[in-house]
């Protein structure tokens, strides 16, 4: 797993529960949830399980920060939703469409509140070239078997990650430091603020890991 620490979390902006010291959080173990206001899957099952794993064992050790980040949908995934999610528990978007047909909202809002810090990742306009350079080095960091897929397999994934890369407008900091695959992820840190487990679309594994951190 390549050397990341605590560190390197990038939070442009505190939400809720900041301005906080990302250094300050070495000594206990820190889960940092990502994840984007217009995004289901975040709402549905990997914020709630956060917020379960907080109350379980914060008194144990446990930090966790909920960082809001946008690798797509730039017009929804902003500041100002995020702001109004944790003032007010309205969410927009996919997400509102989703949870209202699960019957997970009440007046329009969320049943919970974030009990944790929550901050947004810095996000700033990407104007780089897509070069065939940039394409490989992207595709390493995040797919780490590339080399050894078939070559008609290579040739799709390179195709799927030119025409990401080519609408993609702007740079999350910390998702793309940690090569994230999407939303909901996490990060989670041990004791000395060393990375211990980056997770895409997982849920059940996070409570062991954290067991075994504490």
């Amino acid at each position: 797993m390549e050397s990341k620490m605590l560190s390197d979390v990038v939070v442009d902006e505190w939400v809720q529960g900041g301005p906080l010291s990302i250094e300050s959080l070495v000594g206990s173990v820190v889960l940092v949830e990502v994840f984007q206001v217009n995004c289901p899957g975040c709402f549905i099952s990997s914020l709630p399980k956060a917020i379960q794993l907080y109350e379980h064992y914060h008194g144990k050790g446990l930090e966790v920060i909920a960082l809001a980040t946008a690798f797509e949908d730039y017009d929804k995934n902003t500041l100002e939703n995020l702001k109004q999610l944790v003032e007010t528990g309205e969410v927009i978007g996919e997400t509102h469409k989703a949870l209202s047909q699960y019957g997970l909202l009440t007046d329009g809002k969320v049943q919970w509140r974030l009990p944790f810090a929550v901050g947004m990742d810095r996000v700033v306009p990407d104007n780089e070239p897509v070069t065939d350079a940039r394409v490989l080095d992207y595709i390493c960091k995040i797919l780490p078997e590339f080399e050894r897929l078939p070559d008609d397999q290579r040739q799709a994934v390179i195709k799927q990650v030119k025409q990401y890369m080519a609408q993609k407008t702007m740079t999350a900091e910390t998702f793309e430091r940690f090569s994230l695959q999407g939303t909901p992820s996490s990060i989670l840190f041990d004791r000395d603020g060393q990375l211990k487990d980056v997770s895409f679309g997982q849920v059940e594994h996070k409570q062991f890991l954290i067991e075994q951190c504490l």
